[in-house]
């Protein structure tokens, strides 16, 4: 892009050039879903959130096993271990089930790492009661 602008009191002009690209006023084209589509999503978000639950069931079951009530134990460590180990785990069980884990953004493997550390706690808390 060229940008023309005074530069001297002699009356030439100095042109200065940018490389940002020009923006466009057009928005983005979005793509729409046709109903089959949509109920496979669903379906798939609810076997990916219940895979994800009972992962950390396992995971709070386990950490009751091996820690007790993780009085000796940093239990930030033990949920870190838990997040990668539930990331390894679902990078196999996924295509295993059919459902392609290349789709998945960082906030998907988010949201399923969340699910399992939430029910790990919540299972390792039930069961120190």
């Amino acid at each position: 892009m060229k940008k023309e602008s005074k530069g001297k009191s002699d009356g030439t002009k100095k042109v200065v050039q940018t490389d940002a690209p020009a923006v466009s006023k057009k928005p983005a084209a979005i793509k729409v879903k046709t109903p089959e589509e949509r109920k496979v999503a669903h379906i798939q978000g609810i076997i990916k959130t219940a895979v994800a639950a009972f992962l950390g069931m396992i995971a709070g079951f386990g950490a009751f096993h091996q820690f007790g009530a993780g009085t000796e134990t940093k239990w930030y460590a033990v949920l870190v271990i838990v997040g990668v180990l539930a990331y390894y785990a679902q990078r196999l069980i996924y295509p295993a089930i059919k459902i392609n884990t290349k789709e998945f953004g960082p906030k998907d493997w988010f949201y399923v790492e969340f699910i399992v550390i939430d029910f790990c706690l919540v299972t390792w808390t039930l069961l120190l009661n």
